[in-house]
């Protein structure tokens, strides 16, 4: 029973794995931000996820993604209202629908997990990776 005040979840131990190991690896530079225990780093970690979460909302109305291949995304511009189309282009994400590689369609692409992985383990790097 926790704490009063605290509640209690239950996860897969492989995602319970991957965290914990994450936490073991970090530890030391957890505890400059304060975060001392596993349950801290959950919780610091579910508060974050939640942010972004509450802030990519902002966003969410004006694009959304379509669709993830192995060389292009598909996403709908609410705003302009079109379908616009991300491709890689020497080793670089390209929008077709502005010509450019780093308008807001490649950004808002780079903020999607799933396609972030996707084109870093192809070792292509976003702007944010380099600086």
């Amino acid at each position: 029973m926790p704490k009063p005040g605290f509640k209690s979840i239950t996860v897969n131990e492989n995602i319970y794995r991957r965290f914990f190991e994450a936490y073991a690896k970090n530890k030391k530079k957890l505890e400059f931000k304060g975060i001392t225990s596993f349950s801290g780093y959950l919780t610091s970690m579910m508060d974050e996820m939640m942010k972004r979460y509450e802030a990519n909302g902002l966003h969410a109305p004006f694009m959304e993604k379509i669709l993830i291949d192995q060389n292009s995304v598909i996403i709908k511009d609410n705003k302009r209202n079109r379908i616009v189309e991300l491709t890689l282009r020497d080793n670089e994400l390209q929008c077709l629908l502005d010509d450019r590689k780093d308008c807001v369609h490649v950004g808002f692409v780079y903020s999607l997990p799933e396609s972030y992985f996707m084109l870093t383990s192809k070792g292509i790097k976003s702007q944010r990776d380099l600086s």
